[in-house]
C-alpha cells in the first residue's frame, strides 16, 4: 500500500507519494498558484495515482482557496481528501496556544514531527519566518517575523531605484553598490533578527533541545545562527505522515 501526502503553502506545494513504511519514496514541488490550473493539477496526480494508492490523501495547508480546488478535482471519484485540522490532532500532540483554529497547518505538523526531539525549536524560513516551540512533547507557540523572500521582494516592487537581488553569504563589509548594500541589509538583519529570537526563546531554558531548520533559506543562514542547528527538509512531509499513520 502507498499513501499521498502534500503540504500546501502560500508560495509552494509540495505533494509526496510514501511506501508502506511511510517512507517519502517520490515528491514533487511547484507552484501554489498552479493548482487552480485545472490541467497541471490533474497532471500531477495522475502521476502519483496508483492501483495500490490508498483512497485517503491527507493535506496540511494553509491556503483555503487551493486546498478547496484539489478537493474539486477529485469531487465524484473515489477518493477523499483530508485537512489535518479536521481530525483529532489532540490524540498526537498538546497544542498550548489560546486559539488553536489561528495556528497554521504547517505549524502543526512541523510540531508534531519535532515532538520526537521532546525539547525543539523549529525555525521554518517560508513566506514567514517561523519559530516554533516544543516543551517536554507539548507545543507552546511560537514567533512569527517577516519572510526572507518575501520581505527582498517586497522591497523591490515598493521602491523605484532599489532593485531585486540574489542573497550571497559572503558579506564581509557594508556595500559600496546598492547590491552589496541591500546584501548587507538583510545579511546582517536577518543573522540580528534569527539569533536575537533564539536566544529570547531559549535563554530560560534549563534542559537540552534541538534547533531545526527548514524551508527555502535552511541551509543559507545555517551559517550564521550560533547555536547548534539541524536541517530537514523534510520536517514537515513528516509530520503529515506521522498524522496519516496515527489517525487513518
Amino acid at each position: 500500500m502507498k499513501y499521498i501526502v502534500g503540504d500546501i503553502g502560500n508560495t509552494t506545494t509540495r505533494i509526496c507519494l510514501l511506501n508502506q513504511r511511510f517512507l517519502i519514496v517520490k515528491s514533487v514541488i511547484f507552484d501554489t498558484s498552479k493548482i487552480f490550473e485545472k490541467k497541471y493539477s490533474r497532471n500531477i496526480f495522475k502521476k502519483f495515482l496508483k492501483k495500490d494508492t490508498n483512497s485517503k490523501l491527507l493535506f496540511s495547508s494553509v491556503v483555503p482557496l487551493a486546498f478547496k480546488k484539489i478537493k474539486a478535482i477529485f469531487k465524484g471519484s473515489n477518493y477523499k481528501i483530508i485537512e489535518i485540522k479536521n481530525l483529532k490532532i489532540k490524540k498526537i500532540i498538546k497544542i498550548n496556544v489560546k486559539k488553536q483554529n489561528q495556528l497554521g497547518s504547517d505549524r502543526i505538523v512541523n510540531a508534531i514531527a519535532g515532538k520526537k526531539y521532546k525539547n525543539c525549536l523549529i525555525l521554518d524560513f517560508g513566506t514567514a519566518t517561523t519559530f516554533d516551540i516544543i516543551k517536554n512533547g507539548v507545543y507552546e507557540g511560537g514567533v512569527i517575523a517577516p519572510g526572507v523572500k518575501l520581505s527582498m521582494m517586497n522591497l523591490s516592487n515598493s521602491t523605484a531605484l532599489l532593485p531585486m537581488f540574489r542573497l550571497r553569504n559572503n558579506q564581509k563589509n557594508y556595500g559600496k553598490s546598492t547590491k552589496d548594500a541591500l546584501n548587507a541589509g538583510f545579511i546582517w538583519g536577518y543573522e540580528g533578527l534569527i539569533n536575537n529570537i533564539i536566544n529570547k526563546i531559549t535563554s530560560k531554558w534549563k534542559m537540552k533541545y534541538k534547533v531545526v531548520l527548514t524551508g527555502g533559506y535552511a541551509n543559507f543562514f545555517k551559517k550564521i545562527i550560533k547555536k547548534k542547528t539541524i536541517v530537514d527538509q523534510n520536517i514537515t512531509i513528516k509530520g503529515i505522515s506521522k498524522v496519516y499513520k496515527e489517525l487513518l
